[in-house]
C-alpha cells in the first residue's frame, strides 16, 4: 500500500514542481509582460481551487463496486491530465500578447481541472485507508518522498531539455516527457491501491453532509489550525519556487544553465528532510518537528538576503565566486530541509482534524483545505507579477540591466516575505492539541 500511494504523487508532484518553478518564467519568456503572466498563472489556479468542492463532493458519493471509492476518479482521469500537462508548455504560433494569454489561459483551465479529478481523490484518501497516526504520517511520507523524487526528477530533465530560459519554445520537450510520466503514475497507484481502497473507511452517506459541513467548518478548532499553517507555509513555498528562475539569474549573477541545476541541492534536501521530520514526529511529535524545521527555513531565508551576486568577469569558480556559491548552496539547504515540512507536517494533522467530525467527510474537508489552498497561490504569484512589473523588471534587458527596484524586489519575495509567512506559521499551530491525540488516530470532538 505504501509504494502505491507513493506513486500517486510522483506525476502530480512532476506536473506541480514544473508550474511552480517554470510556468511564470515560460509565460514572460513567451511575451506576456510579468503582471499578464502573472495573472494567466492566478487565473488558473483559481480555477483550480473553484473546482475543488465539486470534485470533493463528487468523490464522496462515488463508489464503484469493483474500483471502491476514489478510484475511478484517479483511473480515468490520468491519462487525459497526461496529456493536457504536456499542452501546457506548448507556444501558440501567434504574436498577439493577449491571444497568447487566452489560449495560455484555457489549457490551463483544462489541465487544473484534470489535476483536481486525480489528485483530490488520490489526498482524500489518506484519511480514509487508516485510521493509525503513525501509519498516516509514514503514508503521507512516502507519498512527498515519491513527489521529491518526481520534482528532483523534473529538474534534472528540465535543466537538459529546457535550453535556453528565455527561449519559449525549449519547454516543450520536457511537458511531452513530464506528460507521459504522470500518466503513467496515476495508473500505477490506482491498479497498486486496488485492494487496499476496496475495504476502507467511507464517509457516512448522511442527507445534507455538504451543508452541514459548511457551518462545522468554522466550528472545528483543528481544522482551521491546520488550514491556516497549510496556507502560510504553501505560499511561502510557491513564492519561493517561483521566483527562483528571477532570483538566481537575474540578482545573484548565476549562468542560467548552473541556475536550473542549482534547484537540486533545494530539492534534495527537501528530501532529506522529509524523512528527518518524519523520524522527529514520532519521537517529539509533529509540532517540534514543525518547531524546528520552520526554524531552519527562517534561518535559509534570512541568509538570501545578504547573498552577494557573482562577479561575471570572472569564472564561476574563481575563489570569490566560489564562497558565494558556498553561502548560497547552504542557504537553499537550510531552507529546503527546512520546507520539508509544509509537505509533511499539516498533511499529516489534517486526519485528525477530519476525525473531530462525526461523519468524517473526507473528499470535502480536503477540497475545501486545497480550495483555500490554491486561491491564496493565485493571488501570491498574481501579485508576484504585479510586483515585478511595477519595480521595472524588463525581459527584453540583460541581467545586469535590471533596475535596483527589481532587484530588491525579487531579493524580498524570496527571503523576508518567505519567513514571515513561516513564522505566522508556528504562530497558527501554538495551540494544537498534540499530547492529547490517541495513539489509534481517534481525537476527541473539537
Amino acid at each position: 500500500m505504501l509504494w502505491a500511494y507513493g506513486l500517486g504523487d510522483v506525476g502530480t508532484g512532476m506536473g506541480a514542481s514544473l508550474i511552480g518553478f517554470y510556468l511564470l518564467r515560460f509565460y514572460v519568456a513567451a511575451g506576456l509582460p510579468p503582471w499578464l503572466a502573472g495573472l494567466a498563472y492566478g487565473l488558473g489556479r483559481l480555477w483550480d481551487a473553484v473546482n475543488d468542492p465539486i470534485v470533493g463532493w463528487l468523490s464522496d458519493k462515488t463508489v464503484n463496486a469493483k474500483l471502491g471509492p476514489r478510484l475511478p476518479w484517479i483511473l480515468w482521469s490520468a491519462v487525459p491530465l497526461g496529456a493536457s500537462m504536456a499542452l501546457m508548455w506548448w507556444l501558440p504560433p501567434w504574436e498577439s500578447v493577449w491571444t497568447k494569454f487566452w489560449v495560455f489561459l484555457v489549457v490551463s483551465v483544462v489541465a487544473n481541472s484534470l489535476y483536481t479529478c486525480v489528485n483530490l481523490p488520490y489526498t482524500a484518501l489518506a484519511a480514509e485507508l487508516t485510521t493509525d497516526v503513525g501509519l498516516r504520517t509514514r503514508l503521507n511520507t512516502s507519498r512527498f518522498t515519491g513527489s521529491i523524487l518526481a520534482t528532483i526528477t523534473a529538474a534534472l530533465l528540465a535543466g537538459v531539455l529546457v535550453g535556453n530560459l528565455g527561449d519559449p519554445s525549449s519547454y516543450l520537450p520536457v511537458g511531452l516527457v513530464s506528460g507521459v510520466i504522470i500518466s503513467a503514475s496515476g495508473l500505477l497507484c490506482g491498479w497498486g491501491l486496488l485492494p487496499s481502497a476496496r475495504n476502507c473507511q467511507r464517509p457516512e452517506p448522511t442527507p445534507g453532509t455538504t451543508r452541514k459541513l459548511l457551518r462545522r467548518v468554522a466550528q472545528n478548532g483543528r481544522f482551521l489550525m491546520v488550514l491556516g499553517l497549510y496556507l502560510l507555509l504553501w505560499c511561502s513555498l510557491q513564492l519561493m519556487q517561483a521566483v527562483s528562475l528571477f532570483f538566481l539569474p537575474v540578482v545573484l549573477q548565476v549562468p542560467e544553465g548552473l541556475s536550473k541545476l542549482i534547484l537540486l541541492p533545494f530539492l534534495l534536501s527537501s528530501l532529506g528532510g522529509l524523512w528527518l521530520w518524519n523520524t522527529v514526529s514520532h519521537r517529539a511529535g509533529r509540532l517540534q518537528a514543525l518547531r524546528q524545521g520552520g526554524l531552519l527555513w527562517i534561518a535559509g531565508c534570512l541568509l538570501v538576503m545578504v547573498l552577494q551576486p557573482l562577479n561575471p568577469a570572472l569564472p564561476v569558480l574563481a575563489a570569490s565566486n566560489l564562497f558565494k556559491l558556498i553561502l548560497l548552496l547552504l542557504s537553499i539547504v537550510l531552507a529546503g530541509v527546512g520546507a520539508s515540512t509544509a509537505y509533511l507536517i499539516p498533511w499529516s494533522l489534517l486526519p485528525d482534524a477530519i476525525d473531530a467530525d462525526p461523519e468524517k467527510p473526507a473528499g470535502q474537508y480536503t477540497a475545501w483545505m486545497v480550495l483555500a489552498q490554491k486561491v491564496c497561490i493565485s493571488a501570491v504569484i498574481a501579485l508576484l507579477g504585479m510586483v515585478l512589473s511595477a519595480s521595472g523588471y524588463d525581459e527584453a534587458l540583460a541581467n545586469t540591466a535590471q533596475p535596483t527596484s527589481a532587484l530588491v524586489a525579487i531579493r524580498l519575495c524570496m527571503g523576508i516575505i518567505p519567513a514571515v509567512l513561516v513564522v505566522l506559521g508556528l504562530v497558527v499551530t501554538r495551540r494544537w492539541p498534540e499530547r492529547g491525540l490517541h495513539l489509534q488516530g481517534q481525537s476527541p470532538a473539537s
